[in-house]
């Protein structure tokens, strides 16, 4: 070593620092790429991704193979550093060489290059990828040696490399990556996105035509009232019974009655021959199951009953949907208003408005797991039937009541902002 010149010293050590600066850095950025984007870009056949998920598909050998390669570059650079500290100051050089190459390693060899891979994982790891293949191959013996023994030490603690946890994302995980996607997913697809989400938390009853809603044809009528019942209609499918809803007996579509209009062979025998026999929901499905019970039935429309079979509601394959895209009918004469905006800011609402559907309008976060009209929820919280110009406070939300009709809340005055309630502590 006395042989050697100190500029070929000073030369080796900036060297070594610079292969521990690569060790560091590209652990930090094997580490930190993104899974999914590796595997999207693997798929594509990026040579670099295609590696660096070779290479992660065994952590052990190539944290090995990186603390091999990183321990050892250190140790012989505290070795120069300390032949280069006696040469220039005597043995009392040695403890001013450790302090200058431990700030010299943890400035330039470890949080520069860790806080870069940090930054752009993908720059440094797939180059280095190319190094530690062949390397991985050539050091194989020693750094299967290390696992043995590392593997060896976790298995005596119960941890072992094959219960390591496959990629996966949670509903509310996956939830968290469209939100964070920015501008990256366009805000009418996010939302979109996040409403498939939810569907297994909705169920039929929360979309449903409530059961007094719901437009049909009473084989009891008279034949020209329900002639001009199918004309006027906005529905291209309707339920067909006799006296109730209770006594369906079917359902017809529209489309089929027409034929016979023009041939002038309609009549109630004939309306009966086209029925198609009903499908019933309970009330408690989900909505991605009853879309998947729809295209399976290749149906597109319902009855939900309750646990004793009697009929709630009515829904349809476009109620799902719309949970998903929005409301996309293009028929004014479908289009029911439920609120009205005032000039004060508040505004006008039916009591039978769907929770659900003021909360997505208006932006606000009335309770969803109990009523499911704004009505039934006044009337649980007050557990009466108020007069009008009664106020309360819902969720935050302050509510007037304006107009009661019988035992309904027909209209109410809603803030669509939320306060405080008052502390009465």
């Amino acid at each position: 070593m006395d042989d050697i010149p100190l500029s070929v010293l000073f030369g080796a050590l900036f060297f070594l620092l610079i292969l521990s600066a690569f060790f560091s850095g590209s652990e930090t950025g094997l580490m930190t790429l993104n899974r999914y984007r590796l595997r999207h870009l693997a798929r594509a056949r990026h040579a670099g991704a295609v590696r660096a998920q070779k290479l992660l598909q065994r952590p052990d050998r190539l944290i090995g193979i990186i603390l091999l390669g990183n321990n050892f570059v250190n140790v012989l650079a505290s070795t120069l550093t300390a032949v280069i500290a006696v040469r220039l100051a005597g043995e009392a050089g040695l403890v001013v060489g450790a302090a200058l190459l431990t700030m010299v390693i943890l400035v330039f060899a470890e949080v520069t290059p860790k806080t870069l891979a940090a930054l752009h994982p993908e720059r440094v790891a797939f180059p280095a990828a190319f190094v530690y293949g062949p390397l991985l191959w050539v050091m194989y013996p020693l750094v299967w040696t290390v696992n043995i023994i590392a593997n060896g030490l976790l298995k005596t603690i119960g941890v072992r490399r094959e219960d390591s946890s496959v990629d996966s994302l949670s509903q509310e995980e996956l939830r968290t990556v469209v939100l964070e996607a920015g501008a990256m997913i366009p805000k009418r697809h996010q939302d979109m996105l996040l409403n498939i989400l939810d569907l297994e938390k909705v169920t039929v009853e929360d979309i449903m035509v409530p059961r007094k809603e719901i437009s049909g044809i009473d084989l009891e009528d008279d034949w020209e009232s329900i002639v001009e019942q199918m004309v006027s209609t906005q529905y291209t499918r309707l339920p067909v019974y006799r006296n109730s809803i209770d006594h369906v007996v079917g359902f017809v579509h529209l489309r089929n009655v027409l034929a016979l209009i023009r041939r002038n062979t309609f009549d109630k025998n004939a309306l009966q021959d086209l029925l198609k026999e009903p499908l019933f929901i309970p009330e408690n499905t989900p909505l991605n199951r009853q879309l998947l019970n729809f295209q399976r039935e290749r149906r597109r429309v319902g009855l939900v009953v309750d646990e004793y079979g009697d009929i709630q509601g009515l829904v349809t394959l476009e109620d799902i949907l719309e949970e998903v895209v929005g409301e996309f009918t293009t028929d004014p004469s479908s289009a029911i208003t439920d609120y009205t905006r005032q000039a004060d800011g508040t505004y006008l609402v039916d009591g039978t408005a769907n929770i659900r559907d003021l909360n997505r309008a208006l932006d606000m976060e009335l309770p969803t797991d109990g009523p499911k009209t704004l009505n039934g929820l006044v009337l649980e919280y007050l557990e009466d039937i108020p007069e009008p110009g009664t106020s309360l406070l819902l969720s935050g939300y302050p509510v007037e009541i304006v107009q009661t009709k019988g035992n309904l809340v027909k209209t109410l005055r809603v803030h669509s902002t939320q306060r405080r309630a008052p502390n009465t502590e």
